[in-house]
């Protein structure tokens, strides 16, 4: 059920993370919650226990749109050859701390993202990425967020987020759209 505000009330049991601690729940059918953020087919909400994000895999439990690709990565069968490079860009544009309403590039978290031939027409991508901070429990959550985008780009049959802490994340690495976006410049 929805209403003319960002209130909803769950239509099934759904699962979500807590934040920032990054502890999974399932929130009963019925439960009210607050949507505070939508970002990256996700959504941020406020519930009985606090902030926690749902994914958009669970968009119809709060009476939204499943968004397209949500369901199951791409089918890339029929793709030969390696994964375009500015697709994967494009899709870590789409994931998002909870928290920050800049998604992972711009905020300067992700390190690389490299290709790699496993066998022919197999590739695998590896990202290194960090967090703002050290202790965000929503570092598993936010890496297996860019791990199933990644995944849903044609040619890729294997993915690893890998979190790192060196060099340490600082504002400075913020693009200028980031900054523009927290207001920094």
């Amino acid at each position: 059920m929805t209403d003319a505000t960002n209130h909803r009330i769950l239509s099934r049991d759904c699962d979500a993370v807590l934040i920032p601690g990054g502890e999974t729940i399932t929130l009963p059918k019925e439960t009210t919650v607050v949507i505070s953020q939508v970002l990256g087919g996700s959504y941020t909400v406020m519930t009985p226990h606090g902030l926690a994000r749902i994914g958009g895999e669970n968009a119809d439990a709060l009476g939204e749109e499943v968004p397209q690709g949500e369901t199951a990565p791409q089918d890339s069968g029929d793709h030969q050859g390696p994964p375009k490079t500015e697709a994967l860009w494009e899709q870590l544009k789409n994931v998002y701390d909870p928290e920050i309403p800049v998604n992972i590039v711009d905020l300067g978290l992700v390190y690389s993202c490299d290709v790699s031939e496993v066998e022919p027409d197999f590739h695998r991508v590896d990202v290194k990425m960090t967090l703002t901070a050290p202790g965000c429990g929503m570092g598993p959550a936010i890496a297996a967020d860019a791990k199933a985008k990644v995944l849903s780009v044609p040619g890729v049959k294997d993915a690893e987020v890998e979190i790192v802490w060196d060099p340490p994340w600082n504002q400075e690495m913020i693009s200028e759209e980031g900054k523009m976006k927290l207001g920094l410049i």
